[in-house]
């Protein structure tokens, strides 16, 4: 099927899986783990395999599983609506300021990011007093919230309004970057911060729960699922909406506050709304395909149907792109959302030093001490054979490499 730039996988007892994956390595248990969610009953004609495909928590991160009748929360994950935002600005290169890192402090400052839990200290990845823009947006979400948290109360006390308009950790990232002709652009990478994760660990355990007496029949655990119909399906798809809407938002208000911050470092005035664009990379919703209304979850995966924009970043140092959907219907309108990982968090902090992140990132002004080791750009797939490997999901509009980095 190389004309179709998909690879065929006949999967016995289950759906066939379409992985558009050549040239890029694929791991033995990340193939495992797609054959077990490709015999679930439910699966809808195929999976859809994107290249930067690997292991995750019952199904692969990097894939697209339509479904009907039914919805895995394992599939979706516990960082619901993660995603994307990206801005093209009116600056250029030129109007950068020499030494960067007066910007980075900047962004550090406006926006809280990483995580500390020491006793007694507040978090400095959340807000002690969160500013009038986090409580106009949290107003505009407050009543989803309450009608979710009454019928599950454990919901409730989780972080949610102090965690709006921040970072998060792990792969979570702010950038500034240049595109191909010298133009600024602002790109961000985050989700539902704490909320998010309660409301996937809640109901991924809840599933599990309701399937007790069946569990063992499945392939994996983190593959149980709720059946349409039933009230923890409704009570789930209502919960992910909303997610899903926070996180959106979520980027959004990180987004007004970077471009602030950049506003107070740069002389030059300017405007930052040129190709906004604002896409979730783990989420749930109903789409039609093939005739028929359907559940696609894309969990790692970017909604690429024809025309429409989406983010596909590299790893720090390495380059990003702004993609334009060709509605390719064999991938149910979908590509990658990065370059995917080649090993683990831990891996790569026993393969590599800090030397070698310092290297790897030369030309960035970013953190480069140990803590970041585990985001260190070889730990990740070759973006380039990446991006050839779905040339008939989507074109490139601009290339970006950043120039700098935030993580949490």
């Amino acid at each position: 099927m190389e004309d179709q730039g998909y690879e065929l996988q006949q999967v016995e007892d289950g759906k066939p899986i379409k992985m558009w994956t050549h040239g890029v390595p694929v791991e033995g248990d990340a193939r495992k783990q797609l054959m077990n969610t490709a015999k679930m009953p439910f699966i809808f004609r195929h999976l859809a395999v994107m290249p930067d495909v690997h292991l995750g928590k019952g199904s692969t991160i990097g894939s697209v599983i339509p479904t009907q009748g039914a919805i895995i929360p394992a599939a979706v994950g516990v960082d619901i609506g993660c995603g994307m935002m990206a801005v093209r600005t009116t600056l250029t290169a030129a109007d950068l300021p020499d030494n960067l890192h007066g910007l980075r402090s900047a962004i550090e400052r406006a926006v809280p990011h990483g995580r500390t839990m020491r006793r007694g200290r507040r978090d400095e990845g959340a807000w002690e007093n969160p500013p009038a823009s986090v409580d106009a947006m949290w107003g505009e979400l407050l009543a989803g919230f309450e009608r979710i948290t009454e019928k599950h109360p454990r919901l409730k006390n989780t972080n949610n309004y102090k965690h709006l308009g921040t970072l998060g950790t792990g792969n979570h990232f702010i950038e500034v970057c240049l595109d191909e002709a010298g133009s600024v652009w602002f790109m961000l990478h985050s989700g539902s911060r704490g909320v998010g994760n309660a409301i996937g660990t809640f109901f991924i355990a809840l599933a599990q729960q309701d399937l007790r007496a069946h569990i063992a029949n499945l392939p994996d655990r983190d593959l149980a699922y709720f059946e349409e119909g039933s009230t923890h399906f409704d009570d789930y798809v209502e919960a992910v909406g909303w997610a899903q809407d926070y996180a959106r938002r979520n980027r959004a208000v990180m987004m007004a506050n970077v471009i602030t911050a950049a506003r107070s470092e740069i002389a030059r005035p300017f405007e930052a709304n040129v190709e906004a664009v604002n896409c979730h990379h783990n989420y749930v919703q109903h789409e039609t395909h093939f005739g028929a209304d359907i559940l696609v979850t894309r969990k790692g995966a970017v909604s690429a149907r024809k025309g429409e924009l989406g983010i596909i970043p590299g790893s720090m140092g390495a380059k990003s792109y702004i993609v334009r959907g060709l509605g390719n219907e064999e991938a149910f309108c979908s590509c990658s959302h990065g370059a995917g990982r080649t090993m683990s968090r831990n891996e790569a902090k026993r393969r590599f030093t800090v030397a070698d992140q310092i290297r790897a990132t030369a030309d960035v002004e970013c953190r480069k001490d140990a803590a970041v080791i585990d985001e260190i750009p070889m730990a990740y797939k070759d973006i380039d054979a990446v991006m050839q490997a779905q040339k008939s999901l989507v074109e490139v509009m601009h290339t970006l490499k950043q120039v700098v980095c935030v993580k949490g």
